[in-house]
């Protein structure tokens, strides 16, 4: 399976120079490669428009070179193409191919002439380097683009969006984005907005030939990765050995927070589950779920010994859904820690509980905050969380203080969600939509990787699988029954469609590795 990268604009810029230093590819090679690859998505996915006309945009430097390719190969379909360019010293492959396109009869617009009527428009402006706001000729020819009414498909971006901030200034939304080897951090980030915006549409990664990516830059994760990683089971399996969770939380009052902590664990395929709660919780969690055993527990600050043998018994716990914060619960945490050699899941109130506690104990560990509780447990970071979620996540997993645990992986849930460890491995997840902005969302995670690390995948392995599987069921279940009224239990309910999806992965056409639709918001 190929591995599709996360990267920026400087880990494009080494990558391009790689394959032609290293490798030997010419940039001319590359440059045709992905001109030609852009027309064929922009005949796959607009092809009626087509009849229309075309419109490139193209800059002076390669990615307006990729533009000049895009003119050429719709031409020589047959389709009328004309080409609006920027007045700068071009690249010379860019030059090249501009000659090539105007021998072959692509039309150049001259200054101030109007466009013709295009179904399709092709933003070739600007590469992944470019950042801050388009001005002069180029933010003149982006607002035409911006303007245009026909369909528009972006080469590496939209005009205006930092590749790798994803820092919008407009003008260009576009409806298709094609870029190349892996797909760029701005093309993720720029899903966050609180907006009813796609700056990108649907994002089409193309393998152009570039030579094989930088193992330790962040691997993107998709429903191929997942359904590789998967936990598989063996005819001769029993509740046994199908992996044992423990699920300890569920303060006077938040019985929910355990209750679908538990029935993810069980459909995500654990074997076994117990929960321990405090009594009223434990009362409730009975009634409503007979698959589970369930145990009384003060949540601190001691460890009963009952409460101490269910953790012996656990292949895996997750310890934070409901727990409630205090001295206490900070105490509970930290005892629970310093005991506990198999993997646990730290979420929710377990986050709170203190640098003191979280950095107790050296068993194998998964973090899974979201903003607000990811400042909680690194304070020092919370500011850069908002502005760089991949460099605060790499800082925090460096933190000597809080992850002395072997392995230690961190997943900070949002758009996108970043897995990272303490041994160098990334994993970025796209998954989901606003579906998730709910109660208990945060619990069916932790009970997810609980199962995974429970049947024995790595922590990182176990943490973007989980990532993923909810993200996905997310959007199978709102699919069904809309974006607004999806609950946390529906996307239980969306797990075995899941399930028969990653039985049977789809399989991408060369030369696309890897489409991206925008999350849906209704």
């Amino acid at each position: 399976m190929i591995r599709v990268p996360v990267i920026d604009a400087k880990q494009a810029a080494l990558w391009d120079e790689r394959a032609r230093a290293d490798s030997g590819i010419p940039s001319r090679v590359l440059m045709e490669a992905a001109g030609r690859g852009v027309a064929a998505i922009a005949a796959r996915e607009f092809g009626p428009r087509l009849s229309d006309g075309v419109v490139v945009a193209a800059g002076a430097g390669n990615n307006g070179g990729d533009g000049w390719v895009v003119a050429r190969a719709l031409l020589a379909a047959g389709v009328s193409v004309s080409v609006a360019e920027v007045h700068k010293t071009r690249s010379p492959d860019c030059e090249a191919n501009r000659d090539l396109a105007l021998a072959d009869g692509v039309r150049l617009l001259a200054d101030g002439d109007d466009w013709p009527t295009a179904g399709v428009v092709v933003d070739a402006l600007l590469g992944t380097g470019a950042s801050g706001e388009p001005r002069g000729e180029i933010g003149a020819l982006a607002q035409r683009v911006a303007r245009a009414a026909g369909a528009v498909v972006a080469v590496d971006g939209p005009t205006g969006l930092d590749l790798s901030t994803g820092e919008a200034h407009g003008p260009v939304h576009a409806d298709v984005t094609v870029t190349f080897g892996g797909i760029r951090r701005g093309h993720l980030l720029a899903r966050s907005t609180e907006q009813e915006i796609s700056w990108c549409g649907r994002v089409v990664v193309l393998d152009i030939g570039f030579p094989p990516a930088d193992p330790a830059w962040p691997e993107f994760v998709d429903d191929r990765w997942a359904a590789a990683v998967l936990p598989a089971f063996a005819p001769g399996m029993h509740k046994g050995n199908r992996g044992r969770v423990l699920i300890l939380g569920g303060e006077r009052g938040m019985a929910g927070a355990v209750n679908y902590a538990a029935r993810a664990a069980l459909a995500a395929g654990a074997g076994l589950v117990r929960v321990a709660a405090h009594p009223e919780s434990v009362a409730a969690l009975q009634a409503e779920l007979p698959d589970v055993t369930a145990a009384e527990t003060a949540l601190g600050p001691d460890i009963e010994p009952r409460l101490g043998e269910m953790v012996e018994w656990a292949d895996a716990v997750v310890l934070g859904p409901g727990l409630g914060r205090g001295v206490d619960r900070s105490a509970f945490v930290q005892r629970l820690l310093e005991m506990l050699a198999v993997p646990v899941v730290l979420d929710a109130d377990a986050l709170h509980a203190g640098r003191d506690a979280l950095g107790a104990g050296k068993g194998p560990r998964v973090m899974t905050p979201h903003l607000g509780e990811f400042r909680a447990a690194f304070p020092e970071l919370g500011d850069l969380a908002k502005e760089d979620r991949f460099d605060a996540v790499s800082r925090a997993v460096a933190d000597s203080a809080l992850t002395t645990a072997a392995p230690f992986t961190l997943l900070l849930k949002g758009v996108p969600t970043v897995v990272a460890d303490n041994a160098g491995h990334t994993a970025v997840v796209a998954s989901g939509n606003p579906a998730l902005a709910t109660g208990g969302s945060g619990d069916l995670l932790s009970g997810f990787v609980g199962a995974f690390l429970a049947a024995g995948l790595e922590t990182q392995l176990a943490g973007a699988l989980g990532g993923q599987v909810l993200g996905r069921a997310a959007e199978l279940a709102s699919a069904e029954s809309t974006v607004r009224s999806t609950r946390p239990s529906d996307v239980l309910k969306a797990l075995p469609k899941l399930w028969r999806v990653l039985g049977s992965p789809p399989t991408l056409k060369p030369p696309v590795i890897l489409e991206l639709d925008p999350p849906a918001l209704k």
